[in-house]
């Protein structure tokens, strides 16, 4: 009886495991399909070959790989593979969760626009504080014919909050919290990108 009763427990137990790890399963499922629909691509979005970035606005790191992307990895990948961009403002940069938000609508204005303004920020961000931030903004709307009301207003639009923060919940299910981080055919790479690295699993995703 003792024996039955022990191994019921430990069945109960195994049982509320298995429970929470496929929880976690379908959350991420759920937050993955929409994140898809939103996602930001530069490249071939069609490629079957994909590279995940998670980045910050507000990260040096982050505009080294900028420059790594548009130096080599675009010109040599961006014709056969999709690079998917996605949000991970870390919470000790002041300002970084605000700008993405803006980042996103300036995407669904024009893309290529979206593209310009993380690449300007990023190579100004040590020089942007978050006072400064709006006015930043408001000129970068002005230099590019954009609604200077409404870039401010998405500044603090719940609908792009919510784009942004599936990102980084999608991050938090696969265990992702350095920036930049990017994935290529299942391996990661995090922090310093080294460009001979991703373009070797590129190769190999590529020649498959």
């Amino acid at each position: 009886m003792r024996l039955t009763f022990q191994l019921q427990t430990a069945l109960t137990g195994m049982n509320d495991v298995i429970k929470r790890i496929l929880a976690l399963l379908v959350i991420a499922g759920i937050v993955s399909a929409s994140a898809a629909t939103n996602d930001v691509v530069e490249g071939n979005p069609f490629s079957p070959v994909k590279v995940t970035i998670y980045s910050d606005l507000q990260c040096d790191y982050c505009q080294t790989l900028r420059t790594l992307l548009d130096e080599k990895l675009l010109p040599k990948y961006g014709a056969q593979v999709a690079f998917i961009h996605r949000d991970l403002p870390l919470g000790r940069h002041d300002w970084a969760r605000t700008a993405a938000l803006v980042a996103r609508w300036v995407d669904e204005q024009d893309p290529k626009l979206g593209t310009n303004f993380r690449r300007e920020l990023l190579a100004e961000h040590l020089h942007v504080t978050r006072a400064t931030l709006q006015p930043w903004i408001v000129e970068f709307a002005r230099r590019n014919k954009l609604s200077e009301k409404e870039i401010v207003a998405a500044m603090t639009d719940p609908r792009l909050g919510t784009l942004v923060d599936r990102d980084a919940q999608l991050a938090a299910t696969r265990s992702i919290n350095k920036i930049p981080t990017v994935i290529v055919a299942g391996q990661s790479f995090a922090e310093i990108i080294i460009y001979d690295d991703v373009a070797r699993v590129i190769d190999q995703a590529l020649a498959r």
